[in-house]
């Protein structure tokens, strides 16, 4: 809810950026560039949904045995489906920007370029979403809700509106890894803070 609720703020605050330092071609690019970054994110995103039941069950029957191994199990997964969604990202970034846009346009050259800056998020957002997803089963919202509020809006709202004076359209690129690098040290303290309480 955290996130959907200031996803359009974060959206008007990049559009408004990248019509200053990119022109249309720059929200064209972004837009391309989101596309990518959401189907890279799909499958781990679906893996926490699906595993959040086991998850809220198993804390349910206090069986911290079995949190513990899932939890080992989900941040393996968690790791492996990040790395591999950023490789497969800037290796085949250009092919899948190929897709929307045509190669040798300006939207096509932008994308590629800031395809390879914000894919960086993707070595961070896994863990980050698996963390506020965990609270979330753990029947702890606030939790969940910190988490979420300061990776999608909080710390992607300082960035976005302080990277770009220093760094132009490059800064742009690097607001979303930046806020979830920010992001993930926010979802390591609450994960090893409530580790003993919760029997994870």
């Amino acid at each position: 809810m955290a996130t959907t609720l200031v996803s359009g703020i974060n959206a008007l605050l990049m559009n408004q950026a990248l019509l200053l330092y990119a022109g249309e071609n720059g929200v064209a690019a972004y837009t391309v560039i989101y596309y990518v970054f959401s189907a890279m994110t799909a499958l781990y995103i679906g893996y926490i949904y699906g595993v959040s039941p086991i998850i809220s069950y198993n804390y349910g029957q206090h069986d911290t045995d079995k949190l513990k191994k899932l939890t080992k199990v989900n941040l393996i997964f968690i790791a492996l489906v990040s790395g591999i969604s950023a490789l497969t990202a800037w290796i085949f970034g250009g092919n899948l920007i190929g897709i929307f846009a045509e190669p040798g346009t300006a939207v096509y050259e932008i994308a590629v370029h800031g395809n390879f800056i914000f894919m960086f998020a993707l070595l961070f957002n896994g863990f980050n979403t698996y963390a506020s997803g965990l609270f979330t089963a753990l029947s702890n919202g606030v939790v969940s809700g910190v988490i979420a509020f300061c990776r999608t809006f909080l710390f992607s709202l300082g960035a976005i509106l302080l990277l770009p004076g220093i760094l132009q359209t490059n800064g742009i690129w690097l607001a979303t890894p930046i806020a979830e690098f920010l992001g993930i040290i926010v979802s390591i303290m609450c994960f090893f803070r409530y580790r003993k309480r919760y029997g994870y």
